[in-house]
C-alpha cells in the first residue's frame, strides 16, 4: 500500500447526503467528518478542529458502491470478444494462457477502475484458480490496492464436475494472508462453486467450506437450465444469509420464497443478465425479488460483459424494474430510486455480510463514500438528488473516493498509485495472454485481420 494513503481526519461542508440510514435519510447542506477511518458525525454545522476541510457543496455525498460478483481475473481481457467471439468463446480460449503476473496486472487494473468509478468494494470472484501461485498474484494485487473486497477461492475454470476446489490451496492461501490480516481488515475470504458439479461433489464441497467458516457463492442460472435452485439449497439444508446467489434468472416462485425464508442474498448484472439470460424472465427477477423484500444486490460479472459502472447498473435495473400488463408482475411496485441505490450501496455491504461496517453514511462505520459533481454538464440543473444519480450520473462525475478513510480519488484524479504503470503492465499481459492463446495472429481466427491493430 502506498505510503501516502493515510487516514486522516476530514470535514466535508455542504453536501446534499443520500446516506442510505433511514435514520438520517437524503438531506441537502450537510457535513460529514471522518477521522481514524470512521465516520465521526454527520450534521450541519458541524465543527471539527483541525481537521482538512473539503468543500462538498456542489456535490452529492453517498456510500461507496459495494459490487457483488466481479470475475477479476480477466479485467484485462475485457476486449478480447469480437463480432460472433463472445464471452465465453474468449474464456475458454484463453484460461489457461494466464500466467500469476497476468493475474496480478489484471485484478490490479480492476481494482483501480473501481475506485476510479466510485466503486469501494469488490467481490473478488475468482473461478478460475489455475494454480495456489495464481491465487497468490491476485492477493499481491489486493495488498498493492487498498480496496475493500471479498476475495472468493474456486475452482479451475473448466475443470471437470467430479473435481473438487483445492481445499489444501486455499488453506495455503488463508494461513499466509489472512492469518496476519495483511489487509489491514480490508479483504475477507470466501468460497465459490458450481453448483452443476456432481451432487456428491458438490455437497463435499459445501461441507469442507463450512467447516472452515467461510460465506458461499454460487452461479445460478442465466438461462433456462437451473443447476440448483433455492428451494433445493434450502431442502438440503445450505441456503441462509452466508449464502450468496448470483444470476438466478430461471428461480421459480418457490425459490424465491426460500430466498426470503433464508434471508439469502441475490447477486444481479444487468448488463451481464441482458446478453447472457437467453432463457430471459430477468425482468421477472428484477421485479418480483425486490417486492418480496429479498436482498438484491448488483455487479459487474466479468469487464467483458458490462463496463465497470454502477451508475449504469442502477439505470437498467431502474428502467427494467417496472411492472408488465403482459406477464405475472402486473399488479407489483415500480422500483423507485432509493431501492436501486440501495441495492448498490447497502444491499451489496449485506450481501457480503459487511453491511455492520459499510454501506451506509452512518456515524461509527468504515468511511467508504464518494462525492459526485453536481456542476458537471450531464448533472445540471441539480435539483432531485436520488433521480440524479440514478439517471444521470456517469464515472466521469465521480470526483473523490474514501475507503476506509483513505482517499483513492480527489479532484477527479486517482491518488497513491502509478496508473500509467498500471496501463503499461496491463496492455503487455492483455498481449502475452493472447499469444499464447492464438499465436503470432494475436487475435482469435478467422478475425486474422485485426492483428493490424497490435502492429
Amino acid at each position: 500500500m502506498d505510503d501516502t494513503l493515510s487516514q486522516g481526519h476530514y470535514l466535508i461542508t455542504g453536501a446534499d447526503v443520500i446516506s442510505v440510514d433511514p435514520e438520517i435519510g437524503t438531506v441537502a447542506n450537510t457535513d460529514i467528518e471522518i477521522a481514524d477511518g470512521v465516520i465521526q458525525a454527520v450534521g450541519r454545522g458541524l465543527e471539527a478542529p483541525g481537521a482538512e476541510v473539503i468543500d462538498a457543496r456542489s456535490m452529492i455525498a453517498l456510500p461507496g458502491f459495494v459490487e457483488t460478483h466481479f470475475h477479476m481475473w480477466s479485467t484485462i481481457g475485457k476486449n478480447f470478444l469480437q463480432e460472433d467471439y463472445e464471452y465465453f468463446d474468449a474464456k475458454h480460449a484463453t484460461h489457461e494462457a494466464y500466467l500469476p503476473e497476468d493475474f496480478r496486472n489484471s485484478v490490479l487494473l480492476g481494482l483501480i477502475e473501481a475506485a476510479d468509478a466510485g466503486i469501494t468494494t469488490v467481490h473478488n470472484w475468482a473461478h478460475n484458480a489455475v494454480s495456489v501461485e495464481h491465487v497468490h498474484a491476485e492477493m499481491a494485487a489486493h495488498a498493492d490496492y487498498p480496496l475493500r473486497a471479498r476475495y472468493s477461492f474456486g475452482f479451475r475454470d473448466s475443470s471437470p464436475k467430479s473435481q473438487l476446489i483445492d481445499f489444501a490451496g486455499l488453506d495455503e492461501v488463508r494461513a499466509r494472508w489472512f492469518e496476519d490480516d495483511a489487509f489491514d481488515g480490508l479483504v475477507h475470504l470466501g468460497v465459490n462453486m458450481r453448483p452443476s458439479l456432481d451432487r456428491d461433489v458438490f455437497l463435499q464441497e459445501v461441507a469442507e467450506t463450512r467447516r472452515r467458516g467461510l460465506p458461499i457463492s454460487t452461479h445460478n442460472g442465466q438461462r433456462a437450465d437451473l443447476p440448483l435452485g433455492a428451494a433445493e439449497l434450502e431442502r438440503l439444508g445450505f441456503l441462509d444469509a452466508d449464502f450468496l446467489l448470483c444470476h438466478g434468472l430461471p428461480f421459480e416462485a418457490e425459490d424465491r420464497e426460500a430466498m426470503v425464508r433464508a434471508g439469502a442474498s441475490m447477486s444481479i448484472s444487468p448488463h451481464s443478465e441482458m446478453r447472457g439470460g437467453s432463457g430471459g424472465r430477468f425482468h421477472e427477477q428484477a421485479v418480483h425479488m425486490p417486492a418480496l423484500g429479498i436482498n438484491v444486490a448488483l455487479s459487474i460479472d466479468a469487464a467483458s460483459l458490462a463496463p465497470i459502472d454502477m451508475f449504469e447498473a442502477m439505470r437498467i435495473m431502474w428502467n427494467l424494474g417496472v411492472p408488465w400488463t403482459s406477464d405475472d408482475t402486473a399488479d407489483l411496485p415500480a422500483l423507485v430510486y432509493r431501492q436501486v441505490i440501495e441495492m448498490a450501496t447497502i444491499n451489496g455491504a449485506k450481501a457480503l455480510g459487511i453491511d455492520d461496517r459499510v454501506g451506509s453514511i452512518t456515524p461509527g462505520k468504515r468511511a467508504d463514500v464518494i462525492l459526485i459533481r453536481q456542476t458537471d454538464l450531464n448533472m445540471l440543473p441539480a435539483f432531485d438528488v436520488e433521480s440524479a444519480i440514478v439517471r444521470n450520473a456517469k464515472n466521469q462525475n465521480v470526483d473523490t473516493v474514501f475507503v476506509d478513510g483513505r482517499i483513492l480519488k480527489r479532484g477527479g484524479s486517482l491518488q497513491g498509485i502509478d496508473v500509467a504503470q498500471v496501463a503499461e503492465r496491463a496492455i503487455a499481459s492483455s498481449k502475452d495472454v493472447r499469444s499464447r492463446a492464438y499465436g503470432e495472429r494475436l487475435v482469435a481466427a478467422p478475425f486474422a485481420q485485426g492483428a493490424a491493430l497490435d502492429e
